[in-house]
C-alpha cells in the first residue's frame, strides 16, 4: 500500500510493504517486503532497505545507507550524510552508514557518517553515535557509549 499523498518513484518495493502519508522515495531506492514506512520519511536513490523494517515518522535516509532485515527506527532518527571535518567545496563525498540485522534505533538518535550499527544492537533514545556499535551492544548517551553487551544466544540468527 502506498498512500496517495506520497511521491514514490521506485518500483523496487517488496510485497506487503506500506508507505504512509507524505513520504518521498527516489527512483533507484530498494525496499524489501513487510516494511512499514511511516509518514514524512524521505528515502534517496542509493539506499537498500531489507525485509521487515519499520521506519517511524521524520526519518531521512540518504544515499549510501544500507539497512538490513528486521531493523526498527523510532521517530526522528537522523542519519547524517556528511560532516564538517570532511567538507570540500569541490568534491562532497559521503561515508556510508550500515545498520545490521535486528538493530533497534531509539527516537531522536543521530548517527554520524561512516558508522556501522551491529547485529541486534540497541541505540538508546537521544544518543549521538560517533563510532561503530558492535553486534549485540547497547549504546546510550552523548556521545554514545557502550553500556552493555546482550547475550547473543537469545537471538535467532
Amino acid at each position: 500500500m502506498i498512500h496517495s499523498t506520497s511521491d514514490v518513484k521506485t518500483n523496487n518495493i517488496g510485497e506487503n510493504t506500506n508507505i504512509w502519508q507524505f513520504c518521498v522515495v527516489f527512483p533507484q531506492a530498494k525496499i524489501g517486503s513487510n516494511c512499514n514506512i511511516c509518514a514524512h520519511v524521505l528515502i534517496e536513490n542509493e539506499v537498500v532497505i531489507g525485509n521487515n523494517v519499520t521506519i517511524k515518522s521524520g526519518v531521512q535516509i540518504w544515499d549510501g545507507i544500507t539497512i538490513e532485515d528486521d531493523v526498527m527506527f523510532a521517530a526522528n532518527v537522523q542519519l547524517l550524510s556528511n560532516n564538517h571535518d570532511e567538507y570540500d567545496r569541490q568534491v562532497l563525498t559521503c561515508k556510508p552508514i550500515h545498520i545490521k540485522k535486528g538493530a533497534w534505533i531509539g527516537a531522536g538518535v543521530s548517527i554520524l557518517p561512516g558508522v556501522t550499527i551491529g547485529k541486534y544492537a540497541i541505540v538508546g533514545a537521544g544518543a549521538i553515535v560517533t563510532k561503530d556499535v558492535g553486534d549485540y551492544e547497547v549504546a546510550v548517551g552523548v556521545p554514545a557509549k557502550i553500556v552493555k553487551t546482550l547475550d547473543k544466544d537469545k537471538f535467532d540468527d
